[in-house]
Parts: C-alpha cells; structure tokens; sequence
C-alpha cells in the first residue's frame, strides 16, 4: 500500500517556496518523488532549493513570480508545461503577515491600521486564489490532480493582533470548501481541494512575536504554549506528511477538509 502514497511522475506547483514552511514542503514532495516547482519572489533562495534538489537526484525547477501578479504566474505555468508538459498538484504556501496590519496592546483597537489589514487578507486571499485560477486550469487540462492551501488556527480561534491575516485565513477556509464542492461538481472526483491548518510554528514573519532574542518565549509566546497541549512550537518539518498524503493518492476520497496540524491547539479548551 506504500505506493498510493508516493508523487512520483506528478508534477507540483508550490508557492511560497521561498519561505520557511515552502523548504520543508520542498523537501516532502522531493522525498515522495515528486517533481517540484519552486516559486517565489527570492531569485536566489529558489534557485538554491532546486538546486539542491536536482544535485540529490531529484527534480525541481525554480520559478520567480508574485502570486498576486496573474502575468507574471502564467509566465511560470508556460514554463512548467514547456519543461514537464503537465500539473498534477499546487500547494498555495504563499502567505503571512506583516507588520503594518499587527494591532500591538499599546494601539487604540479604533486605530487599526485599515491599509495594513487590507494588505494581510489580500496575500492570504488573494495569493491562494490567483494562483488557483492559473494553476489548476492546467491540472484540469491534465485530468487529475489535488490543490492544497494553507489556512490556520487564526482562521478558527480568536488570535488577538492579527485581524488582517485571520480574516484571509478564515477566507481561504471558505474558499476550500466552496471551491472543492465546485471541482466535484464539474470534475467528480478527479480535482480535489482541500487545506491544512498549522499550530503554531516559528517562521520570518512570527519569531520576533513569539520568541525573545535569547531563546526564550515572550509573554504571547507562553500564551501560545499554555494552550498548545504538546507544550512547544511545531516544527515545519511536521507538517509533510499531512502535505503528502493530500497530494498523493492516499486521499483520493478526501475533499473540502481543513486538517489540523496543531499540537491540540484547536481543540483544547484550557481546562
């Protein structure tokens, strides 16, 4: 049963490849023998990963796009299907927060940044969507194929400071519900979509909220860690092989679902 699991021969778009959870998403779809499409923003970072990859004798192409930019994603659709003449699969990893759309507690909560949050939900949103339109145009061309997103506990519990990204996160969780009842009722079963929701994990755009320049956690850092059950951060490592088994066959029969990777996160009710 081992092989309904394996990417092998499926060609996989992965946005947000740049980034921290984007290198262990890389690592996961090389190690199942998929071949992986690395875009992102960071000319270097993603020539470096494929780089990697094709040395360990695996197959990787880096791409440059913005996954707000439809010119520039349909550049790199036309370059994956001239190298490899299909897609199988998109992981829509792009995303984040920054710091204009974070509320800090000195803030007036009626003195929100509007342009910050606005451009939170847009990346997280909009930066799932797009790519979608593009990408999974080509997966329907080629017949069969699996779209994963990325939402998160901020799409489900109340995370203070972070309006902006919850709310595109909360978007991106109805989109995958929507979007995946659509696929089955145009494709049956061959498209699916379907999304992951992390815990907490120390990435670029979270450390300096979570963690002190010592090591140790600031006071939302054991916040998090109090309500986490596991009683520590995830690693980004720990969420390949839920990526892996949404891409692969192993869930030809799951669609619409949003998969906790969490560390009972969502479900502790702290008493």
């Amino acid at each position: 049963m081992e092989h309904i699991f394996s990417l092998e021969n499926k060609v996989i778009v992965l946005t947000g490849g740049t980034g921290i959870i984007g290198e262990s998403f890389i690592k996961g779809i090389a190690a199942a023998g998929g071949t992986v499409c690395i875009l992102g923003r960071n000319e270097k970072v993603a020539n470096e990963r494929a780089e990697k990859i094709n040395n360990n004798g695996g197959k990787a192409l880096a791409l440059i796009a913005d996954v707000l930019d439809e010119a520039s994603l349909q550049k790199a659709k036309e370059q994956i299907l001239n190298k490899f003449g299909k897609i199988d699969g998109l992981v829509n990893a792009a995303g984040g927060n920054m710091p204009e759309a974070v509320l800090q507690n000195d803030k007036d909560v009626f003195e929100m940044s509007i342009d910050g949050m606005r451009r939170a939900l847009d990346l997280n949103l909009w930066g799932t969507l797009i790519p979608t339109q593009v990408f999974g145009a080509a997966i329907a061309q080629s017949g069969k194929g699996s779209i994963v997103n990325i939402s998160s506990m901020s799409a489900k519990r109340a995370i203070t400071k972070v309006l902006g990204y919850s709310m595109g996160k909360a978007a991106v969780d109805c989109y995958t519900q929507w979007f995946a009842v659509e696929l089955a009722n145009r494709y049956g079963d061959k498209i699916r979509m379907n999304a992951i929701a992390p815990g907490f994990f120390l990435t670029e755009q979270n450390r300096t909220l979570l963690t002190t320049e010592d090591g140790g956690y600031t006071d939302r850092g054991n916040l998090v860690i109090k309500q986490t059950p596991f009683k520590r951060f995830g690693h980004p490592d720990e969420l390949i092989g839920a990526l892996q088994w949404l891409l692969s066959d192993a869930s030809a029969f799951v669609t619409g679902s949003i998969v906790n990777v969490d560390g009972g996160f969502f479900v502790n009710g702290g008493v």
